[in-house]
């Protein structure tokens, strides 16, 4: 198959890519449009839960595809009532709206913080609006996720932001509570920061800040995009730290590849009137049969245990590799984890790890001194190994 680099310009720029074309995916592995096969430990940005088009979710889409496709958000589907079903059952939330990005659904979560400030202003009657987010932290792209995230140099982007995003910072308590005023609503944290480095937020800053908060009568959301779905080994990684978020967002996993998100709430908050939120594809059949039939293979005995053992093995193998190289360890929770290099050869690595024949190896760098994996939560220990394998011969052939 060939491709003229005149069609390829067709597409608007966003960001470099490098000159090959994918054309198909099968669990861990994608061919690109000259025949090669590559590991795939991005799998979408930890988007396909199960990997490249498993056949359950295949089955879900011509099956839903052959009854109804969308028959607009006004009306119910059945679909979208079962994945709804299973949310609430296995969570501690109550009402669900679905979206089609986690962008959407964290934009979703921040009105309804608002709305929810305005039914319950301050002692003097004023709206509460404001919401902390944290250093490094990633939200999304539209204008009110981008000013909610900590991302270096996305306060100037686009500016001005929209106002009402305090910064604190990860796993330090007392920067949360010196920007706590009569104007904040919420506190809104990723329990593992993704994008920014795979950094972890600890069981104890996750309780004490859900204390903090319900001292403040303050929301606490939680921002499951990367880390929902299985991916930490907990079905929801807020689960790893024993406590009760009132908002959560979901997205990337939970379509395992299609487009679907969603956001969550306790009844007591979920508080939106008629016309104030929506969206044209939102909750169609045919996402929501695909989430349903991700959701119900993660929910499988053994699952997520199986994702914990994988993690883990994965973790300890990471840390031969460093302590082999002289790297600074790794960090992570489940099958999202990263690799700390303590120098800045990232790019170089993915590049090369990229370029390998005849088989090729996509791996990700977020931050240039460090290396992040993102596996489907059904990869092997034989997969592990052998992109440990490959990866130990980059290594060897960029000098390190």
């Amino acid at each position: 198959m060939e491709f003229k680099q005149s069609e390829v310009n067709k597409l608007m720029y966003v960001t470099n890519r490098p000159e090959l074309i994918f054309t198909e995916g099968s669990g861990m592995w994608m061919t690109d449009h000259t025949g090669k096969r590559y590991l795939d430990y991005l799998q979408g940005w930890a988007v396909n839960a199960l990997g490249h088009s498993p056949q359950c979710m295949v089955d879900a889409l011509t099956a839903q595809a052959k009854k109804l496709i969308n028959p607009s958000p006004a009306f119910y589907n059945a679909p979208s009532i079962e994945l709804a079903d299973l949310l609430t059952e296995n969570s501690v939330f109550d009402r669900v709206f679905f979206a089609n990005s986690g962008a959407e659904a964290n934009e979703g979560a921040i009105k309804l913080a608002r709305k929810w400030g305005k039914k319950n202003p301050d002692s003097e009657g004023q709206d509460r609006f404001e919401i902390i987010t944290f250093d490094h932290s990633f939200h999304g792209r539209t204008i009110a996720t981008m000013s909610a995230s900590g991302k270096p140099g996305w306060d100037t982007m686009f500016a001005p932001q929209v106002p009402g995003f305090k910064k604190a910072e990860l796993n330090d308590l007392t920067s949360v509570e010196r920007l706590i005023t009569k104007k904040t609503v919420a506190v809104m944290l990723e329990p593992v920061q993704g994008e920014g480095g795979v950094i972890p937020a600890t069981r104890e800053f996750m309780q004490g800040l859900r204390r903090l908060t319900k001292q403040a009568n303050l929301l606490l959301i939680v921002d499951e995009v990367q880390t929902g779905f299985g991916r930490t080994g907990e079905l929801f990684a807020y689960q790893l730290s024993d406590i009760e978020p009132d908002i959560m967002t979901l997205g990337k996993g939970i379509g395992g590849g299609v487009p679907l998100a969603a956001l969550l709430a306790r009844e007591e908050i979920a508080c939106f009137e008629a016309g104030e939120q929506g969206g044209t594809y939102n909750g169609n059949p045919l996402m929501t049969a695909v989430g349903a039939a991700v959701l119900k293979e993660l929910l499988k005995p053994g699952f997520l245990q199986s994702v914990k053992d994988q993690g883990q093995y994965l973790s300890s193998e990471l840390i031969k590799l460093s302590d082999k190289h002289g790297f600074e360890g790794e960090r992570g929770e489940g099958l999202l984890r990263a690799l700390k290099l303590g120098k800045d050869i990232g790019p170089q690595i993915v590049e090369a790890a990229r370029d390998l024949n005849p088989i090729g190896l996509l791996i990700n760098s977020p931050r240039p001194n460090l290396l992040r994996f993102m596996p489907s939560l059904n990869v092997s220990k034989d997969e592990i190994d052998q992109m440990l394998s490959m990866l130990s011969d980059v290594l060897k052939k960029i000098g390190h």
